[in-house]
């Protein structure tokens, strides 16, 4: 039944395969689990449990690639999505003040809304209406921001008194670790070793406890509670005028990962058939439930993980693999005691201009931070640099997002500038008229602010 249901003799796979392509495919987007409870921990205000966090993401998680194996039958795993976490944290909960009761209500609304347009097939025309180059960008500012909060993570850049920011000590402690996680994921990675992140995570904290800065917490317990985080999410604040942008903004960050993943990935798998992906409808779907899922258990947005081609690569062709991927997400809340020794804040002092300045760090986590930056940097390869009318909007959304630290600030500036100079040289009848309102909506919300 098995074999039938999931069609592995139409796929040229085997029980094997699939299961050693679904562990390896967790093996590399497992790093989650330990960088969730701690990006979404630095929430303003009344802080994230990280403890709750850490169940919700492994049991969204599985949730979600169980339903993509069930519904899709395709091979790639989801998760919380980096880039996504970052804006929820250090944006929405963080520059614009709001509790993250409130976010996770808005999380659980653009996952509604993505629910409806997949069930209906409506997610389509949205997706052609946005110009690639704004896509591509999108993306790419992403990987520069997560990358930039990573070597801030690792110590290696700080602020300094007169200029934006500045090398940290590269002979500190924080720092050397941050550097020799780095150079073994790397190496890892250049040696295509499966678990390149989560093998360096390891290594980093080990080395960390020689460093007397992580300390042991032990590797086996029973799973956190859940309940500071399940069922806290507040719609009616997320539902309020002023929060409708972020609401968009968590919606259209979910749509174009989830679409440019599922094409990325499934190009190289061979799934797409004559320029179309089969079941495309029933895998966003898939995306949309883990997305409400996450919300009501307790984290951000949960989205299709490009590290599923790691699986691919070891020859996983159907979600017989995601099935196996998403057990062993379940089995990792029995270890929350190395998400906290993993993700553990580390405080170190420095003096700037006279002033002893303590800085919260976690040079565990950074090295995959500063990876996975990397990792999405390749959609800048994508983006026409010929155009000035393409380029210049991406130039802005791209070195936006990490000098405001503002996702959406980057959207704003690549839809306004890209409007503008569509128009300026004439070409305005290429611009579909969503883009057009998002460019008016951002117009008005730099007026009214």
């Amino acid at each position: 039944m098995i074999r039938s249901f999931f069609k592995f003799e139409e796929r040229n796979t085997d029980f094997k395969t699939e299961t050693i392509g679904g562990a390896t495919t967790f093996m590399t987007m497992s790093y989650i689990i330990f960088v969730q409870p701690v990006i979404l921990g630095m929430a303003i205000g009344s802080k994230m449990d990280t403890g709750a966090v850490m169940v919700a993401t492994c049991i969204s998680s599985a949730i979600a690639t169980l339903l993509m194996g069930l519904l899709a039958n395709y091979p790639i795993a989801l998760a919380p999505a980096m880039g996504h976490n970052l804006f929820f944290s250090l944006i929405v909960c963080g520059a614009m003040g709001y509790n993250w009761q409130v976010g996770l209500g808005a999380v659980f609304i653009s996952g509604t809304i993505f629910t409806i347009l997949s069930a209906f097939r409506l997610w389509e025309p949205l997706v052609q209406a946005v110009p690639d180059a704004l896509k591509h960008s999108i993306a790419t500012g992403i990987g520069l921001l997560i990358a930039l909060i990573g070597l801030e993570y690792g110590g290696v850049i700080v602020d300094t008194p007169n200029v934006y920011v500045g090398l940290g000590e590269l002979g500190s402690a924080p720092v050397i670790m941050t550097f020799t996680g780095l150079i073994i994921i790397s190496i890892l990675m250049t040696l295509r070793v499966p678990g390149a992140i989560l093998i360096g995570i390891i290594a980093t904290a080990i080395l960390g406890i020689q460093l007397d800065i992580v300390q042991y917490e032990g590797v086996i317990s029973a799973p956190p509670s859940i309940s500071p985080t399940l069922f806290k999410l507040d719609i009616v604040g997320a539902l309020k005028t002023g929060f409708i942008p972020v609401v968009f903004v968590f919606f259209m960050l979910d749509l174009f990962d989830t679409m440019g993943t599922l094409i990325g990935v499934s190009d190289q798998a061979g799934f797409i058939k004559d320029g179309r992906l089969p079941k495309a409808s029933r895998a966003m779907l898939a995306d949309a439930i883990g997305t409400i899922a996450g919300a009501v258990l307790g984290t951000s947005t949960v989205t299709s993980y490009i590290e599923s081609l790691t699986g691919i690569s070891q020859g996983a062709r159907t979600g017989f693999a995601n099935l196996i991927t998403a057990l062993l997400f379940l089995l990792a809340l029995f270890f929350s005691p190395l998400t906290k020794m993993i993700g553990g804040t580390f405080i170190y002092e420095k003096v700037i201009a006279g002033e002893v300045v303590a800085m919260q760090l976690h040079p565990v986590i950074a090295p995959a931070l500063v990876i996975v930056g990397y990792l999405i940097m390749k959609c800048v390869t994508r983006i026409d640099w010929d155009d000035a009318t393409e380029a210049i909007p991406a130039f802005l959304v791209i070195i936006m997002m990490p000098l405001t630290l503002s996702i959406t600030d980057g959207i704003a500036f690549g839809f306004i500038s890209y409007t503008l100079l569509k128009l300026a040289s004439g070409r305005g009848r290429e611009v579909h008229w969503v883009v057009y309102l998002f460019a008016v909506l951002s117009i008005l919300r730099y007026i009214f602010q």
